[in-house]
């Protein structure tokens, strides 16, 4: 298992607490594996095994617990009064029902509760009622960059590292795709996407035009970076000989985002102060599946390079929106507790100063940053940083 400190610090932090974790994040992000690292660390503080409980609802063992009632037959004879224990459940969104029960031993127990759930719907709905303010969201992402180059034993000042961000750049951050030999790894990213796009999107759904939703998963992958409306996706796939509408479409997507595949940042009006209701970009959750998605073709780097920029900026746990000002874009402007950044991604350098020249319309005093990929001698522009990409993802925020 390879350590994600950043994710097991938090749990740490949050041990004995009242608060149920709840960790969130796309399938074969990670979440299981944390799971084992908290019980390895709880374990070596100490802790008698009999007062873990641990269970993977996707086991073949646990494929009959499936509602509230066989979730209590299970969970009641381990359960001791008498003891402090912590309770672990991995893929709990399987059981139809488990928010009362796990409210109900939250009340009735001495317990430490963790819980991990690739479907954003489990943050919803009932156990916003029954849990609201008593419950800490923990999302994992797929490795970073830096996770990354832990992962394959690479030093982040050595010269193997933009070799290496080819590599990330091309087959993603998954735990299983980074430590896999190279000729595997095509295969298993279409597992995954399979996995996702099959199982966790049309199953649980019940959708069955199967072909609109792998339609719509490659013209967002294929576009991120550029503003989407339903209504002009609904369009460009009718374009292409497939059937669909308006209300067909925006279901999927916000299927997808239920699944953690794609996340939607909305356009925000800088001067008016307000969000808009028109268009917002979609971002896959990892680079490999977005290649896998548009089959492996290359193309739209400067979009490629806004996704990575993206998901890292989740990553460090800022709210990100499309800032729009006038008729000028801001790529991302990220929020966290008081602070605001502004960003704008480019492949390269452009001969105008169109890039900067969109921050320094911003009249406030907000740390602004330019992020680009080709390496230049450049280092600022009218007094706003620019940065290469690597140097970026590796450096302390």
């Amino acid at each position: 298992m390879i350590a994600r400190p950043v994710y097991l610090n938090r749990l740490i932090a949050l041990k004995d607490t009242d608060a149920i974790k709840i960790i969130t994040g796309v399938r074969r992000s990670g979440k299981s594996v944390l799971l084992q690292l908290y019980r390895n660390y709880l374990e070596s503080q100490g802790i008698a095994s009999e007062n873990i409980i641990y269970f993977n609802f996707e086991e073949l063992d646990l494929l009959t617990i499936r509602d509230e009632q066989q979730l209590v037959a299970l969970l009641k004879p381990l359960l001791n009064k008498q003891a402090h224990q912590y309770l672990m459940l991995d893929e709990i969104q399987m059981v139809n029902g488990w928010q009362r029960v796990i409210n109900g031993i939250r009340v009735s127990y001495d317990c430490d509760i963790v819980v991990t759930g690739s479907n954003a719907k489990m943050l919803s709905g009932e156990l916003a009622t029954l849990l609201s303010g008593r419950y800490v969201e923990i999302p994992i992402y797929p490795f970073s960059f830096k996770e990354f180059l832990a992962a394959k034993d690479i030093a982040p000042d050595s010269r193997m590292v933009d070799q290496a961000f080819n590599e990330f750049e091309r087959y993603g951050g998954f735990p299983a795709v980074v430590l896999a030999a190279p000729e595997i790894k095509e295969s298993i990213l279409d597992g995954i996407f399979d996995t996702i796009v099959l199982n966790d999107v049309s199953m649980r759904a019940n959708v069955r035009d199967t072909e609109t939703l792998r339609a719509l998963v490659s013209f967002l992958a294929d576009n991120v970076g550029q503003l989407a409306r339903p209504t002009k996706i609904a369009n460009t796939l009718k374009s292409e000989g497939i059937t669909t509408s308006n209300h067909t479409v925006e279901r999927y997507l916000s299927l997808l985002e239920d699944a953690f595949l794609f996340y939607r940042s909305r356009q925000y009006d800088l001067r008016g102060r307000g969000y808009l209701r028109t268009a917002g970009k979609y971002f896959v959750v990892d680079a490999g599946l977005r290649r896998n998605a548009v089959g492996r073709r290359p193309g739209n780097y400067g979009g490629q390079l806004e996704n990575i920029v993206y998901l890292e900026l989740l990553r460090r746990g800022y709210t990100i929106d499309v800032g729009k000002l006038d008729a000028a874009e801001i790529d991302f402007v990220a929020r966290k507790v008081d602070q605001v950044l502004y960003v704008q991604v480019t492949y390269e350098i452009p001969q105008n100063t169109h890039e900067t020249d969109n921050l320094l319309n911003i009249r406030d005093n907000y740390q602004k940053l330019l992020i680009t990929q080709r390496y230049s001698d450049v280092q600022e522009i009218a007094g706003i940083p620019v940065v290469n990409i690597v140097d970026w993802l590796l450096a302390d925020e």
